[in-house]
């Protein structure tokens, strides 16, 4: 067995999952609490696109400049809420693959649209974590949400093919 995928780096993969959950939740939280308005982010970033040494790609200046910027609104909403259900998903080790994914995705985005911060730190955080698989959600909810769904699809499964059993053994 593998040193990562043992019970004693589960804990310390806990431990990463959940301060990384923290780190989300409290970023959406101020933006929901405090009011988040992107419109100067976005603008700012598409501004670090010129220069002899852009910190923003051209075409994801593009990107924001005719999809983000003209959606604001929408951005307002999806960053604070997708930053919090980040969060909750990693504190309580649920939906943990996808939470992974959404918060290593954000990341991704903020750091290709300029801004630093603690995003490198963070997007490492995630990465190494989805490299643990079931390591990182050995603690959590999805420990036991994960089988459970597999079983109650596995007996869908099973009962859609009696059915197709029986209808077959009907027409014979």
């Amino acid at each position: 067995m593998r040193w990562w995928k043992t019970p004693q780096a589960a804990t310390l993969w806990t431990v990463l999952r959940i301060w990384l959950g923290i780190q989300w939740l409290e970023a959406g939280f101020h933006k929901l609490t405090d009011g988040f308005d992107t419109t100067g982010f976005l603008q700012g970033a598409i501004a670090k696109a010129g220069g002899d040494h852009p910190a923003v790609q051209g075409w994801y200046a593009g990107f924001l400049e005719n999809a983000a910027l003209p959606n604001a609104e929408l951005f307002n909403t999806l960053i604070p809420w997708g930053e919090v259900l980040v969060g909750v998903g990693l504190i309580l080790g649920a939906a943990t693959i996808p939470a992974l994914l959404a918060g290593a995705f954000m990341n991704l985005n903020f750091l290709m649209a300029g801004t630093v911060s603690t995003n490198p730190i963070l997007f490492t955080a995630a990465i190494i974590l989805l490299f643990t698989g079931a390591g990182a959600y050995c603690f959590g909810v999805d420990r036991f949400a994960i089988p459970f769904i597999k079983n109650v699809m596995a007996a869908k499964k099973a009962r859609k093919q009696d059915e197709i059993k029986r209808k077959h053994a009907v027409l014979h």
